[in-house]
Order: structure tokens, then sequence, then C-alpha cells
């Protein structure tokens, strides 16, 4: 008897906080806010699917196994661009986690040098999206060599335009790729 007692005052405690606190509006969805839809259903759909929110119901019943998505430095298209810029470039350093990429002394006539500095401050393909860095190197001899990090030459801003075009080559390409159009099931189906 002391058991059925204890679990209805329980069990009405459970109700009463229940129906107090959806009256307070305790139990709203986070982002539920109907003036930032469109009350088209299926142009919602569009809007969520194109913003990569949700998923369709007749691929996950097909069994379309996509997995987990792993972030990796092939898949960042600024990265990726800029590595195949400076490919003809030996690299000392490339650490994707650091967004930093270092390349080696180069020269074509073993009397002027270059080496290039990449650090990347976002993920975003923009012109400020990458900060180059150009240390020169010029030698008369293997011993006698003066170095500079202020030289007049425009291959700063032709390197980060060619980077930024490839990462925009690159960025359409995997858009393209990865873009599935929905297509509404005809009506019987």
């Amino acid at each position: 008897m002391l058991f059925k007692n204890i679990f209805k005052l329980i069990f009405l405690s459970f109700l009463s906080i229940l129906i107090l606190s959806s009256c307070s509006g305790g139990f709203k969805l986070p982002g539920a806010d109907a003036k930032k839809y469109p009350p088209d259903p299926k142009k919602r759909v569009e809007k969520n699917l194109a913003e990569g929110r949700g998923f369709r119901l007749d691929t996950a019943l097909k069994g379309d196994k996509k997995g987990t998505t792993y972030e990796f430095a092939s898949s960042n298209e600024l990265w990726r661009a800029s590595l195949d810029t400076i490919d003809f470039m030996p690299l000392v350093s490339a650490n994707y986690s650091g967004g930093i990429i270092i390349t080696d002394w180069y020269s074509e006539d073993q009397k002027e040098f270059v080496k290039i500095s990449l650090r990347f401050l976002t993920n975003e393909i923009r012109a400020d999206a990458i900060d180059i860095k150009i240390f020169y190197k010029t030698c008369i001899d293997i011993i006698n060599c003066s170095f500079s990090s202020e030289k007049q030459s425009d291959l700063e801003s032709e390197l980060k335009k060619e980077i930024l075009k490839k990462a925009t080559i690159y960025q359409k390409q995997s858009k393209d790729k990865n873009f599935k159009p929905y297509s509404y099931p005809t009506p019987g189906e």
C-alpha cells in the first residue's frame, strides 16, 4: 500500500512538472522560428538539403552508406590549391593542423633563391585567407649570400591569385560532384 502511494505521488509530481514546464515554453525546440523558413514544404525541404541539414528517406532506405565524414587536408580546397601551385618547390614543412606550408630554398640559376611560407588564416576561399611571405637569397658564391624578405616583386600577388583561382575550381568541382537534385516521388509510388 505504501509503495502504491509513493508511486502515485512520483507520477503526479512528474505529470505536474511536465504540464507546468510546457506552459512556460520550456520545451521549445531551438531554431524553430517559423519566420525563417518558407511556408511551402517543398521549398523547406530544398532549403534544408541545400544547407546540408536533414536526409532523404528514400536514399536512407535504399542502404546508401556514407559513413562518417572526416576532415582531411585533401578535402580543403585552399590547402590542395596551395600545394598544387607550389608543387615544383621542395617542402620543408606542411602541417595541416597548424595551417602552415614552408618550402625549402629554390633556384633555377643557383644565384637567386626563393623560399615561401604560406600561413592559412581561415578555410574560406577569399583573398585574406592566406598570408604569404617570400624570402629571397642572393649568392655571389656558395659562402657569400645576402638575405631579404623585402624585395619588390609581383610573386606574392601572383601566387595568391593562382591559389585562389585553383581553390575556386576545386570547390566548384567538389560541389558539382556531391550535388544530387531532389526528385519528388510520383503519386502512387
